[in-house]
């Protein structure tokens, strides 16, 4: 049976118009917000109905601003100026973008041989070629970033080394592909500890972080 033409042009219309969609509208910052997260030094133990549960967690729990290279290549710099574009003039890098990236820790954990009490820690690192360091504070931050303020934290602005609780060295290897987005996440977990992994470009850092007694 022949179409007629008006009813053809109809049916076109529709295919096309399920077809077609709008371009959804996504807000989000430049440098969208993430966070990390892990339980550490529990256990699984069966449930009365025969399932399983994690009971007795701790959670390690890490907030930061996560930058986009956006087309930018050697993100990191080399030689004598390592690091110094990231991270603002300051002598560490806040680990992310915007406010000061955060450590949230409901375990004391030992790191680079040293202990870390629970609590909220600022988390930075000091970058040289090839050699990172983790650089964990407890340096009043600003409750909104004020550029007049010169004594709270925000970032990394207004860094005070004298406010630092610990500081421990990273292991830094260069990756074989290439992250845009800067990915901070936990490898390696075991009921003991895990393992901090921040990944940016083709730069790698890892530090161990141990359940301490």
């Amino acid at each position: 049976m022949r179409v007629p033409a008006f009813l053809s042009v109809i049916l076109t219309a529709v295919v096309v118009s399920l077809d077609a969609q709008t371009v959804p509208e996504i807000k989000l910052p430049p440098s969208p917000q993430g966070q990390a997260s892990v339980q550490v030094g529990g256990r699984w133990e069966k449930t009365p109905t025969g399932g399983q549960r994690y009971v007795d967690g701790k959670w390690i729990v890490v907030d930061y601003g996560r930058p986009l290279l956006r087309g930018r290549a050697s993100i990191f710099g080399a030689g004598a100026d390592y690091g110094k574009t990231i991270s603002d003039g300051s002598p560490v890098w806040r680990m992310g973008a915007n406010d000061t990236t955060r450590l949230t820790t409901q375990a004391p954990l030992s790191i680079g041989g040293k202990t870390l009490a629970p609590g909220v820690y600022n988390a930075f690192a000091e970058l040289k070629a090839g050699a990172w360091t983790l650089v964990l504070s407890t340096q009043p931050r600003q409750p909104k970033y004020d550029p007049n303020d010169k004594v709270l934290l925000y970032g990394s602005y207004n860094y005070d080394p004298k406010f630092d609780v610990l500081r421990a060295p990273m292991t830094v290897r260069q990756g074989s592909d290439s992250v845009e987005q800067l990915t901070i996440g936990f490898v390696n977990v075991t009921a003991a500890g895990a393992t901090l992994s921040v990944a940016w470009e083709k730069a790698v850092a890892t530090i161990d972080l141990r359940v301490a007694p």
